[in-house]
């Protein structure tokens, strides 16, 4: 399997050609932590109208036309304290 590539100007050009290159532009794009999946939505005018399609980032910094895979629970350990460690609770309004 070939690497996907990692510059999006590359695979836009290869989407939609390097003859639309002057007339292409970034319509919505998401950066955010909070969002699943980091986007960039692309829009071509061309002579039939225009044309739209969104990238998308994965986690190994190629870009596709189709979302990455959810992401999956995955089990690990965790270091608990011993319960005679462990400070007792205190409540604030206790009279």
């Amino acid at each position: 399997m070939a690497a996907r590539e990692r510059s999006l100007r590359h695979v836009v050009e290869s989407w939609l050609g390097t003859q639309e290159a002057g007339h292409i532009r970034v319509t919505r794009f998401s950066h955010t932590r909070r969002k699943l999946w980091r986007y960039v939505c692309v829009e071509a005018s061309r002579e039939r109208g225009k044309l739209s399609i969104v990238f998308f980032r994965h986690d190994d910094g190629s870009w596709c036309v189709f979302p990455p895979a959810p992401r999956s629970p995955v089990m690990g350990a965790a270091m608990e304290t011993h319960a005679s460690l462990r400070r007792p609770f205190a409540l604030a309004c206790e009279p």
